[in-house]
């Protein structure tokens, strides 16, 4: 059986949502590019200082982004990168996904493809709630809130709730 973090548990009962080193960089480099606008590209490495991200990561990061279509980039003195569409047009997921797939998934498969036997067929419903919950909150935020430095409206009460500051374990 593979254990959780620090041996504790099986995987499985891991109750953390993770946010990978990956997506973390890939929205604060997004954010980045929003706040900088269309106008002048900005380069790789001003965007690493930035937001203290290894270059060479966020070089794949950044080509990630490009291969969704979420970023432009153009080599040369004048080069750099820039989203393709408006800030207001790409969401906190859209990047998550660009870089990392789905949002949400069961052993590497969706959570509507899996099935349960028996007293644990109810954790499909489960799994898909969760996913569902964090739809709620990634697919609604973009990168102009981001960069403006606000969350959309309905989304503050989570952000205040003092619970929500709470690590359980």
């Amino acid at each position: 059986m593979r254990r959780g973090p620090r041996g504790r548990g099986p995987l499985w009962h891991d109750p953390r949502v993770r946010i990978s080193a990956k997506a973390d960089y890939a929205v604060r480099a997004a954010i980045e590019l929003a706040v900088a606008g269309p106008e002048k590209p900005t380069k790789g490495d001003v965007i690493a200082k930035a937001q203290d991200i290894p270059v060479k990561f966020l070089e794949n990061i950044l080509a990630d982004l490009r291969h969704a279509g979420l970023v432009g980039s153009r080599r040369g003195q004048e080069g750099g990168y820039w989203l393709v569409r408006p800030a207001t047009e790409i969401t906190v997921a859209d990047v998550i996904r660009a870089v990392e797939g789905p949002l949400a998934s069961v052993r590497g498969g969706r959570p509507e493809d899996t099935a349960y036997a028996g007293n644990a067929a109810p954790l499909q419903q489960v799994w898909i709630a969760v996913r569902s919950s964090l739809r709620g909150v990634v697919e609604h935020v973009t990168l102009a809130d981001l960069a403006a430095g606000n969350l959309p409206a309905e989304l503050q009460p989570l952000a205040d709730d003092p619970e929500s500051w709470v690590t359980r374990r």
